[in-house]
């Protein structure tokens, strides 16, 4: 008979859940973990901080569709986590972070390390708790990933002792948890469908905005038949962008102001009524139907007229059904083309800024010159404040998962750390990083990680020497700029000095034969280009057109 460690069944239990690879930083206490990875195939990829490791974790979750995992060592290593975990939470993403712990038979002595943990993340994780059984392993972790990718997906803390993980048991007393979780999808229910469907069907100006949950539930085969169907306008946003081409006949990006402000009825699926829709205040006059897996966020900030809880793939293949049966089927062509001329005109304007020949250079076209070199499988992620607002509005996504940002909670510092995980998966494609250099500051070091696991990515860096976000508002609001600047760094000779390729831009013209260089190098490369810091900040203050 053999034994096996505790270490070794946490193995065994990622790789039962399909998972080959966690991203982790060296501990003491999580030693046994990296023995069974070892002896499972599981790779190691070790990373410079255990924010980053948690978020690499977190774009492997959204990349697969499945469980992303980190492992941290106790104490500092767990609360280095957090804020990655926070994040995760937030953008609803099923990260499973495995913390080590002080011995349990040391508990409450005072040893290295030793805190209270499982606390910490109760209110930023669906489920925290530790394993006090060596022979519990399989089955709590089992749990872990159930909780994690249930409903409304986000992570989980699992804290496992160095003694659990240290014991070893008897491999034939311990079971490995078979069919532990169902991908069935939730229907809405049917009269609320009809109810959507009657609103819809008698709406003039109807808008839908598509969310992450398109992207997750995998509806983006039911959004583009029901858009092509009645013609209805579609703006999305979170990893639902790319589920509807940006270039596809209903899709539509700058219009979005004016199609909420004129709308009927506004159909939102899987996307929150937060800041970012001014609380549901955008649409005030428009009557509101939502669809999400969590009933609870169905009215949150303003009434609902018609609210669904199911899987978006589920109750679009309803409301598809609904409009067989219902002949003619609406036609919304002609506010499609008036929200279609809208845009027109918003680009026309917007094109100005992005063929300026100016030196420094400005954002805009900085973002034209990634959106003509990137194709329709490189995957892009958006780490920073104005530059990646500004690319967002330029950038064409096509297919779903190839646009990844943090999310609602705005963190900083995921592009490297999302980049590993993104060419762990992909590694045929282009993975880019557009930078902020502020944010290519607090993860930048994940480059290292990138050079010594040959995972060759590269970050473009929208270098205006400041936090632009913060520093535009406090020119306007106080008329000064405090803790809001940064130096012209050269971050492309940070990167050179790791070991990888470096650039450094001056000129619009400059850009796309850098990005072709760095991505011929093979090693992970930094473009580093400088913007003009008062690019933005002249459009904010109206000297520009403002978009």
């Amino acid at each position: 008979m053999a034994s096996l460690s505790g270490g070794h069944l946490v193995a065994r239990a990622l790789k039962n859940e399909g998972i080959d690879a966690i991203f982790t930083l060296c501990g003491g206490h999580i030693d046994p973990i990296y023995d069974g990875c070892l002896a499972e195939g599981i790779r190691i990829v070790d990373t410079r901080h255990e924010q980053a490791a948690a978020h690499a974790a977190d774009a492997y979750a959204r990349l697969t569709r499945g469980v992303g995992v980190a492992v941290v060592t106790a104490g500092p290593g767990v609360t280095d986590a957090v804020t990655g975990v926070a994040n995760a939470a937030y953008a609803h993403s099923p990260l499973v972070l495995i913390g080590g712990a002080a011995p349990l038979e040391l508990a409450h002595k005072g040893a290295l390390q030793e805190m209270e943990q499982v606390a910490l993340f109760r209110p930023i994780t669906k489920w925290s708790s530790s394993i006090h059984d060596t022979r519990r392993i399989p089955d709590l972790l089992a749990m872990a990933f159930r909780v994690a990718l249930s409903g409304r997906p986000g992570p989980v803390f699992v804290e496992i002792p160095f003694d659990i993980l240290f014991n070893r048991v008897e491999d034939y007393t311990v079971r490995l948890p078979e069919k532990y979780r169902t991908r069935a999808r939730a229907h809405g229910d049917p009269d609320y469908v009809a109810q959507a469907a009657r609103l819809l069907a008698e709406a003039r100006q109807p808008v839908v905005l598509a969310g992450t949950a398109v992207y997750w539930d995998e509806a983006q085969e039911e959004l583009r038949a029901l858009a092509e169907r009645l013609h209805l306008p579609v703006y999305a946003n979170g990893m639902g962008r790319g589920t509807l081409p940006f270039d596809h006949s209903t899709s539509l990006q700058l219009s979005r102001s004016q199609a909420l402000a004129d709308a009927a009825v506004v159909l939102t699926l899987g996307t929150a009524l937060d800041f970012r829709r001014n609380y549901g205040q955008s649409f005030p006059d428009a009557k509101l139907i939502q669809v999400d897996k969590d009933g609870a966020e169905l009215g949150r900030n303003r009434a609902v007229d018609v609210g669904i809880v199911g899987d978006t793939r589920a109750v679009l293949g309803q409301l598809l059904q609904e409009f067989e049966r219902r002949r003619p089927a609406p036609d919304y062509s002609e506010w499609l083309g008036k929200l279609r001329q809208a845009e027109e005109s918003r680009k026309r304007k917007q094109a100005q800024l992005e063929n300026l020949d100016s030196v420094p250079i400005n954002h805009f076209r900085m973002a034209k010159e990634i959106d003509a070199f990137v194709d329709d499988d490189t995957i892009i992620i958006g780490d920073g404040g104005d530059i990646v607002a500004t690319c967002a509005k330029v950038i064409t996504v096509r297919k779903p998962g190839k646009w990844l940002d943090p999310g609602p909670l705005g963190c900083l510092g995921i592009g490297a750390p999302f980049a590993l995980a993104a060419r762990l998966l992909h590694p045929e494609a282009k993975v880019l990083v557009i930078n902020g250099d502020g944010a290519f500051g607090l993860n930048g070091f994940e480059m290292d990680t990138a050079l010594r696991h040959n995972l060759p990515i590269v970050s473009i860096v929208g270098n205006d020497q400041g936090w632009g976000q913060i520093r535009g508002p406090q020119k306007q609001l106080y008329g000064r700029e405090l803790a809001t600047g940064l130096a012209k760094t050269r971050y492309d000779r940070v990167v050179e000095a790791l070991g990888g390729y470096g650039e450094l831009v001056e000129r619009p013209e400059e850009i796309r034969p850098a990005l072709e260089r760095a991505f011929a190098s093979g090693r992970p490369a930094c473009v580093n280009v400088i913007l003009d810091p008062e690019g933005l900040a002249s459009l904010q203050a109206g000297k520009v057109y403002v978009l």
